[in-house]
């Protein structure tokens, strides 16, 4: 769009009263209107925006085929969709969800966003590497919506060899391209963050200063660029027995399944914590502004950070207990998954002990924060369970350890993304929403998502397989419970999006510091300006200083 449009554009806006702050005028949002200035934007906010909008179209995408198997669950003959059809849609489920919402959602959304503003930085270290993670992004995205119009694939989204190499039916090739090249976007994204939060920190940003969230982003990180390129040569084995007889997996060939399942779970497992650390980011800043308080034993949580990292390297042989790995490698495993315990514990002690006395504010944010806590203590507590030898025996590939899964990873990674989006939604966009609204989404969630969720505890201990469609009558009532949990979880999901976006017109201004929290990003106007800081701040106090920013208020 030329200037002369942009003027018009300003009148316009002028004219219905939407530029209603100086901030609004000079924001990152209004450096160029035109589709070019945002497909070719190399500002880290822009970015995030692009990300965001990717990422719930895919949240959706995936969402709907979840929708689709519980309809169909809800019958003990699945009376929806065939075999095939059943197999296919779990499938585009997970692969969407796992490698096209889950990991890329926070980090790249809110860690692409908040992380030059947290750490007094006008961008990312590499800001057209980070415009190119985006476009990879999008084409794996591409890739996965052809295959899944063209027909789809039946492997579930951990792609088990051999079945995946020598006789799934689907794109299975044109899937597992999807998930190689997206890999190179959360590689690139992590390097990004990495070299950002190591030389492009404010003078006196020292370490010991950092906020808990570029915490837990830098170790995130680390497992993105170490763990991620195992995962892609592993596809492209898969990739190249299906096209070429290569005997890499294949017992027929000479090859080892278990080989796939020992390569596979090596990235996967790390994958979880890519998922949580900074979903568990999120939530230290969100406690902390809810109480007005620092952050309880901030070294205790940063270094639980760094240690979750480095165990979640040495415990993926878990998901192998009854495939015929040694008993004393199982008796290893099982203590190593176990052990994760401990810094998982420390962070929701400390986050209880952060809320101990404080002032609290029952705020949409805090609301998803607490639902997180209380969430991810359940799936902790069940991943005890599963990581003992003698249960996991008895409840594995069941219904109970999907619940496991589907409470640390969806439970708590989605509520501390709709945290993360309704506490920096003002910041972004410089308008605030409906807070009545924002609590009843809060909670509807948290009530479909037990509904859903919760049966299926009980489902997978009485002895449910997953990935069957047809069951026995004894379980329907239990799966009519969970296919009613996951329809108010729809329902629910579909709130936030409707308020959010009609705030983006009629939403009241939002000041600097809504939240009267501690942090450089709340220092500046809300929406920031394009380059962040009109000069870079100088960092003297600790991360959380409260005290500070209530004399300034």
């Amino acid at each position: 769009m030329s200037h002369t449009s942009d003027v018009r554009h300003d009148k316009d806006f002028e004219r219905r009263g939407l530029y209603e702050t100086e901030a609004e005028r000079e924001s990152y949002l209004r450096a160029g209107h035109t589709l070019k200035s945002w497909l070719l934007t190399t500002d880290h906010k822009r970015i995030a925006i692009l990300y965001l909008f990717s990422i719930t179209f895919f949240f959706f995408v995936g969402g709907m085929a979840a929708g689709l198997v519980r309809a169909d669950l809800l019958t003990p003959q699945g009376d929806l969709l065939t075999n095939e059809g059943y197999n296919r849609a779990f499938t585009i489920h997970g692969v969407i969800m796992v490698w096209f919402f889950l990991i890329p959602s926070i980090p790249n959304t809110f860690g692409n966003f908040l992380i030059p503003l947290m750490i007094g930085a006008r961008d990312l270290a590499f800001p057209r590497l980070n415009l190119l993670s985006w476009y990879i992004y999008m084409l794996g995205g591409l890739f996965t919506l052809y295959a899944l119009i063209a027909g789809g694939v039946d492997t579930g989204w951990t792609f088990y060899a051999p079945f995946s190499s020598m006789f799934a039916n689907g794109h299975v090739v044109l899937v597992a391209a999807a998930v190689f090249v997206v890999g190179f976007s959360s590689i690139l994204t992590g390097l990004n963050f990495i070299v950002t939060v190591h030389k492009l920190r404010a003078p006196g940003l020292t370490w010991g200063r950092l906020r808990l969230f570029v915490w837990s982003h830098y170790a995130t990180s680390v497992i993105l660029v170490l763990a991620t390129p195992v995962l892609s040569i592993t596809l492209a084995l898969i990739a190249a027995e299906r096209l070429f007889g290569l005997g890499v997996f294949d017992p027929a060939l000479g090859g080892d399944p278990l080989l796939f399942q020992h390569l596979f779970w090596f990235y996967s497992h790390p994958a979880v914590y890519i998922m949580v650390l900074p979903a568990m980011g999120v939530v230290s800043e969100l406690v902390s502004a809810a109480a007005h308080k620092p952050v309880f034993g901030y070294w205790f949580v940063a270094g639980s950070s760094i240690a979750i990292a480095v165990i979640g390297f040495l415990v993926w042989g878990h998901h192998m207990f009854v495939a015929g790995q040694s008993m004393y490698a199982s008796a290893v495993f099982s203590f190593l998954s176990l052990a994760v315990a401990v810094p998982s514990g420390i962070k929701v002690y400390n986050w209880t002990a952060t809320l101990y006395k404080g002032h609290i504010s029952l705020d949409t944010p805090f609301l998803y924060a607490a639902a997180f806590i209380g969430l991810f203590v359940v799936g902790g507590l069940t991943g005890l369970i599963v990581a003992m030898l003698a249960i996991d025996v008895h409840v594995h590939d069941t219904y109970f350890v999907i619940a496991h899964f589907h409470y640390i990873m969806v439970g708590g990674t989605v509520s501390a993304y709709f945290g993360a989006l309704h506490y920096w939604w003002p910041k972004m966009f410089g308008r605030n929403y409906s807070h009545v609204w924002g609590r009843l989404s809060a909670i509807f969630i948290f009530l479909g998502f037990n509904l859903t969720f919760f049966p299926q505890f009980i489902l997978g201990y009485l002895g449910m397989p997953r990935r069957y469609h047809v069951y026995p009558d004894d379980f329907q009532v239990l799966h009519v419970l969970s296919s009613a949990g996951a329809g108010v979880l729809g329902i629910a999901y579909l709130l936030p999006f409707t308020y959010l976006f009609y705030s983006l017109r009629y939403g009241p201004p939002a000041p600097a510091n809504p939240w009267n929290a501690a942090g450089l990003e709340w220092t500046v106007p809300s929406p920031p300006p394009k380059h962040n800081f009109e000069e870079q701040p100088v960092i003297t106090g600790p991360p959380y200083d409260y005290e500070m920013e209530y004399k300034d208020a």
